[in-house]
């Protein structure tokens, strides 16, 4: 098969390596990037002859006029690596240039986008996927077809704790309007995790809602779940003598202990082969997780007075 050419927007954020790490590894080749920030060295690391755009509207008639000059010209994917409240517009680009859209978590902020971009996505003929790397995770997978084999209900306690200093408030991901807040920019992934393992919600509650921490219960099809996010510093776990541990995560399922965190970071390349390879997940895979998202957003706290950190009570 001969390479794919691929463009990719927001190169120079925090992701985009493993985006750029992906397109090389699966044989492909980047041709073009566009990030207001031009602190992009990285790209000499990857693909030395990427063309490199600061400003999206030059980088959209770059893209355009290479549409324009046939199927060995055009770019076939368009990898979205920008703020989240960008993503639906990059896609809409995405899809008007002809190119499949490969699009980081969250695809959408807010639930009604999806519907927008699933008539365009019709209306163009090119795909929108996004990134759900933790469904292809081994582990992952054996859990889900344990539980979806059982009669009886877990008891769940999902915790994710990964530092952030006080650059985090101040930029766009500080803002719930723009990165929907931590249940949204941070929470995505395990929502959707639990969705895909466990079933759909029949009941949602908000214990504790803070800019640096939420916690709350899940009444799904098939577990109960306590959740808690968390960029306290002070959250983590104390680590070992000369250890250095910047996240935590833990999923236990009726006290037994799920190990995720080692290949949590390193399954971009997976998501580009099964994308590549005629699989990928779509608009219609990312509908559940963001609609919890924002109804946990919208939900009024219940009980704060009440509110213990999950892992040390099996209180709702």
């Amino acid at each position: 098969m001969s390479p794919h050419n691929f463009a990719l927007l927001g190169v120079a954020g925090f992701v985009a390596p493993r985006h750029l790490h992906a397109i090389r590894a699966t044989g492909n080749r980047l041709v073009a990037a566009c990030d207001p920030n031009d602190s992009v060295g990285v790209l000499d690391r990857y693909f030395l002859d990427a063309k490199f755009f600061t400003e999206v509207e030059r980088f959209d008639r770059h893209l355009e006029r290479a549409r324009r000059l046939g199927d060995d010209q055009r770019v076939h994917y368009l990898s979205i690596c920008s703020p989240n409240y960008l993503h639906d517009a990059h896609v809409r680009l995405a899809l008007r240039v002809n190119a499949h859209a490969i699009c980081e978590k969250p695809l959408v902020i807010n639930p009604w986008n999806l519907d927008q971009l699933a008539e365009l996505e019709r209306e163009s003929g090119s795909r929108v996927f996004t990134v759900l790397q933790l469904r292809l995770l081994p582990q992952l997978v054996a859990l889900r077809e344990q539980v979806r084999s059982r009669e009886r209900r877990a008891d769940v306690v999902l915790t994710y704790v990964t530092r952030r200093g006080p650059w985090y408030r101040i930029s766009w991901k500080g803002s719930e309007a723009k990165s929907g807040g931590l249940p949204t920019n941070i929470g995505i992934h395990f929502f959707d995790l639990l969705h895909w393992i466990f079933g759909s919600v029949s009941r949602c509650s908000v214990h504790l809602n803070e800019p640096d921490r939420w916690s709350g219960f899940l009444e799904l099809e098939r577990a109960d779940v306590r959740w808690y996010l968390s960029t306290r510093h002070e959250d983590l776990p104390e680590a070992p003598e000369g250890e250095e541990k910047p996240a935590f995560r833990s999923l236990t399922v009726d006290g037994d202990e799920i190990e995720f965190s080692p290949g949590f970071t390193d399954l971009h390349t997976a998501v580009y082969e099964d994308v590549i390879g005629g699989g990928g997940f779509g608009i219609e895979d990312a509908r559940p997780s963001v609609e919890l998202a924002y109804r946990i957003r919208t939900t009024t706290v219940t009980a704060p007075g009440d509110y213990r950190h999950p892992l040390t009570t099996g209180g709702r």
